[in-house]
């Protein structure tokens, strides 16, 4: 599997597709949809699953440094639920994320994506203006088509990280869903 695959098989998707129209429609500034949206989609394509694996929510990502009120947020949730009510909305402006995770403010969406916890949780979708999908991948596709399971380099810096990507490892227990995952676990010398 390929970037050109992974855009494929979303595309193809009708319940993606109606996903990354209705978040379009909200106009965002830097918006992707990331993270278990587009993971579970390529683990499922390539386990051969015939359904969906459920997700506990769609996590859409925006970068907006005028308005950090994280009221705003609720608000894009609603909107979308207005939209598609059955879908466990997540909305987070990646300009006031910096707060909430304590570490220097992100410069855009794309490097709060490249800043999250798994190489294959560190992806976004989006559509461009004629509807095709656009896939970001900062720290590349590599390990998401290789059925692997690793830190971002981000998460191999400190201690307490190193903690945060072993606890959601544990926690996510992934390799229970699909079956041909290799998961990586990081020796800390900390």
């Amino acid at each position: 599997m390929n970037e050109e695959k992974i855009i494929s098989v979303i595309s193809k998707g009708k319940w993606m597709m109606e996903i990354l129209k209705s978040v379009k429609s909200l106009k965002l500034p830097d918006w992707w949809i990331c993270a278990g949206f587009v993971r579970s989609k390529v683990w499922d394509t390539l386990h051969d699953f015939s359904e969906r694996t459920p997700i506990p929510d769609i996590d859409v990502i925006y970068f907006e440094p005028n308005n950090i009120d994280g009221l705003e947020e609720k608000k894009l949730e609603e909107k979308l639920k207005s939209l598609i009510p059955y879908i466990p909305w997540s909305v987070k402006n990646e300009a006031r994320m910096h707060i909430k995770s304590n570490m220097s403010p992100y410069s855009s969406s794309v490097d709060a994506i490249s800043k999250f916890p798994e190489t294959a949780t560190a992806l976004g979708v989006k559509l461009d203006e004629k509807d095709n999908v656009i896939l970001i991948a900062p720290c590349g596709i590599s390990d998401i088509v290789n059925l692997e399971v690793k830190p971002t380099p981000f998460f191999t810096e400190t201690k307490e990280r190193v903690e945060i990507y072993e606890g959601r490892i544990s926690k996510k227990n992934w390799k229970s869903t699909w079956s041909k995952l290799k998961v990586n676990h990081i020796n800390s010398s900390y």
